[in-house]
């Protein structure tokens, strides 16, 4: 790798997997390098920049976390990705090390192809792919259709479609990684975790590290400092999709719903748990308001597993009202979700 190279991390893992906490520990934990990040959302409320800004380590501000809000970043490379770089590598002083935190939904490899384009070829690299994985979701099943049910299914009708979304971006996400972090691993009996490294190695065709934990709590000298040159090994990164011209997330949509100010953090956690279990929400996410408190409640939901913590205080002048990122897969009950979220069900 030259050392005319920014390296660069990408932190990719589906929703709710913990990628946001993995990334404030590394800035909270980066050991003097002097960091930028560039975080990415499915919707347009930004949670995890904000969560991620109010780390208030010096050797990464404000102003070197961007943030955007506007779509995947491997659906916009060219119009979001790579002017948003260019302003980052312009910054005096230059960044050290930047980290990318892409959606949950987001496929790494073509954001790794962007590292190909001339215009920022010479000057970054990809240190690193690190997908994050929500073993206690892997445990569950979430990603993986029966296979006895699905084999039933095709039998009964040949013509049925019977690809999971799901499954799709979750081995795409590992099929890129250099590193794999079991993440939440306190959930789960070591047996069971070593189980899903198993299955993870089988899975990718490739020699890949893997660090069992929780709480996103991996050593910056882990995370950062892989050198994979990742933009020179595409081939053996395989996806899903790579015979697409482009790729959409037509499986999937997000709604924002705004909510009144709450009696209490438990009253907002059982609305949330109860459109993850009547209408199979993948994530919700954002921040409310709870009479009496001058801190933002943050509520964090991966389907029926809900936490809330305050975090930040509501400005002076700030309307009170809470703004909840909806994200599932297509054909949500919108209405029937926001009723049940504003309590008007």
């Amino acid at each position: 790798m030259s050392a005319r190279k920014v390296p660069v991390t990408i932190v990719t893992g589906f929703l709710g997997a913990g990628k946001t906490t993995l990334v404030r520990h590394a800035v909270e934990h980066a050991q003097g390098r002097r960091l930028a990040l560039i975080v990415n959302e499915f919707g347009d409320v930004g949670v995890d920049g904000t969560i991620l800004r109010s780390c208030g380590v010096e050797n990464c501000p404000e102003e070197n976390i961007i943030e955007l809000t506007n779509g995947c970043l491997c659906c916009t490379v060219a119009d979001d990705f790579i002017p948003t770089l260019e302003a980052l590598l312009a910054r005096e002083p230059a960044p050290e090390h930047i980290i990318i935190e892409t959606s949950g939904l987001a496929l790494p490899k073509p954001l790794v192809k962007a590292f190909e384009w001339p215009d920022i070829r010479n000057r970054v690299t990809v240190d690193g792919v690190v997908t994050v994985v929500d073993a206690p979701a892997v445990r569950a099943g979430r990603f993986a259709d029966d296979p006895v049910k699905v084999a039933a299914q095709r039998e009964a009708d040949p013509s049925v479609d019977h690809e999971n979304p799901l499954e799709e971006v979750y081995e795409d996400q590992l099929l890129c990684a250099d590193l794999v972090v079991l993440n939440k691993c306190d959930h789960l009996s070591p047996e069971d975790a070593a189980l899903i490294a198993q299955d993870i190695r089988s899975m990718v065709p490739r020699a890949i590290k893997i660090v069992a934990t929780h709480d996103g709590i991996v050593p910056t000298d882990v995370l950062l400092g892989i050198s994979a040159a990742a933009e020179d090994d595409l081939a053996a990164r395989p996806s899903h999709h790579d015979n697409e011209p482009e790729h959409d997330h037509d499986d999937f949509e997000t709604f924002i719903v705004e909510v009144p100010e709450l009696s209490s953090p438990d009253d907002l956690a059982q609305r949330a748990k109860a459109i993850a279990n009547d209408h199979d929400v993948l994530r919700v996410k954002g921040f409310a308001a709870i009479g009496g408190k001058p801190m933002r409640l943050l509520l964090q939901g991966v389907g029926e597993r809900i936490d809330t913590r305050y975090e930040g205080a509501w400005q002076s002048g700030e309307a009170r009202v809470g703004r909840l990122v909806v994200i599932g897969q297509k054909g949500l009950d919108r209405d029937g979700i926001t009723r049940t979220l504003t309590g008007a069900a």
